[in-house]
């Protein structure tokens, strides 16, 4: 199979789909990989290193995506990419469907094969392709948040971690998955007080005895949220729904009982957010504010920090794709996982949360499976 790894397009996203290492793996097993020129640079391999690993390197992501049977990627689709996907390719990236009727609607009319990283789950209920990128974006909610609690940027001019004779500023974190057990952690270790609200007890179970006890942990409600909201500084969004939209856990109304410089870090934005006021920035343009609430909701959070991100990520993505490789029917057919990660075949919508995000058809993916299978026996 021919691997094709284009540039990717989004503002600032500075990771690269593959490394050079990942490349070497490819070959080993008897399959080729194009890679667009300059497309791994921001996260630090060269052209150089792709060609030592076997690649061909490729001047323009049109001439990537044409010669590709499977398109490995960081980020979804964007507009301009639409047009480049066809009839019968494997796409395997992160698509985060439900939050985009755009991009489904798009991707239905290429026709292509569409697996996402984000829905890939094993049997207990584990989302290994998303904990990477989830352990980066908690850690990093955190980081940013501290940031524009800074006065200069609006924030409320409160240091996380206080000093002595000062109080340490308030962290709130909605949903105790991979993110906010990250974001916990990296709030604990700068001295913050921490508070981490999930409807999953056993999770809060979790919490409990892993983390610091400075970290208090209360069921997630309606209730909860909006007595904390008024003492906190800093709040992260960190739920996630595999393929469906994120609920709106903060309202726009619950935003006049925050204070003035509050930050609101958004996680969730992938999936819709879970800040009914939240709707995707980007690194050059990271916030805005309403009612004097600021809103930080970066849509590829881990792409700035893009050599940490494309290592964790590849680490975590490779053993998947070099199966795919052998042809997405059989692997998908063989391992569950990967089963999972089909949301769009043919034109077709096989995952059921993108069909309910949008009200369309749902199609079982066994229909496809089967049927490949079955061809295969006949031939």
């Amino acid at each position: 199979m021919i691997i094709g790894v284009p540039k990717e397009i989004k503002n600032n996203e500075n990771r690269v789909a593959l490394t050079p290492a990942g490349t070497n793996e490819f070959n080993k097993q008897g399959h080729s990989v194009v890679v667009e020129t300059s497309a791994g640079f921001a996260s630090g391999f060269t052209d150089a290193d792709y060609i030592n690993a076997g690649a061909e390197i490729l001047d323009t992501a049109e001439a990537v995506w044409a010669k590709a049977d499977m398109i490995m990627k960081v980020k979804e689709p964007i507009e301009p990419e639409y047009k480049l996907a066809r009839h019968g390719q494997l796409i395997f990236t992160y698509f985060h469907f439900a939050s985009s009727e755009v991009l489904t609607k798009a991707m239905i009319e290429s026709g292509a094969t569409c697996l996402a990283y984000e829905t890939v789950e094993t049997q207990d209920r584990a989302l290994p392709l998303l904990i990477p990128m989830s352990e980066v974006a908690g850690r990093m909610a955190i980081q940013q948040g501290a940031r524009h609690l800074e006065k200069p940027v609006k924030g409320r001019g409160v240091l996380l971690g206080g000093v002595p004779g000062v109080p340490p500023g308030k962290v709130l974190i909605l949903g105790a998955g991979i993110v906010g057990v990250q974001a916990a952690k990296m709030a604990a270790g700068l001295g913050a007080h921490v508070t981490i609200l999930d409807i999953d007890l056993q999770r809060l179970r979790y919490v409990n005895d892993v983390l610091p006890l400075h970290v208090m942990t209360m069921y997630s409600s309606e209730y909860n949220i909006r007595k904390l909201i008024k003492t906190h500084d800093l709040i992260v969004g960190a739920v996630l729904i595999p393929g469906a939209k994120a609920p709106k856990l903060i309202t726009k109304d619950m935003l006049k009982d925050m204070r003035p410089g509050t930050v609101l870090v958004d996680v969730a934005v992938d999936q819709g957010g879970c800040v009914e006021t939240c709707k995707p920035t980007t690194h050059e343009n990271p916030t805005y504010i309403i009612d004097d609430v600021v809103h930080y909701c970066v849509a590829n959070m881990p792409g700035a920090v893009p050599y940490t991100s494309t290592v964790a990520l590849t680490n975590c993505t490779l053993p998947y794709a070099l199966k795919l490789a052998k042809g997405w029917q059989k692997a998908c057919t063989e391992n569950e996982d990967l089963k999972k990660g089909l949301n769009i075949i043919d034109g077709k919508i096989v995952y059921k949360g993108v069909a309910e995000a949008f009200d369309m058809e749902y199609h079982n993916v066994e229909q496809f499976l089967n049927t490949s299978s079955e061809a295969a026996v006949l031939q």
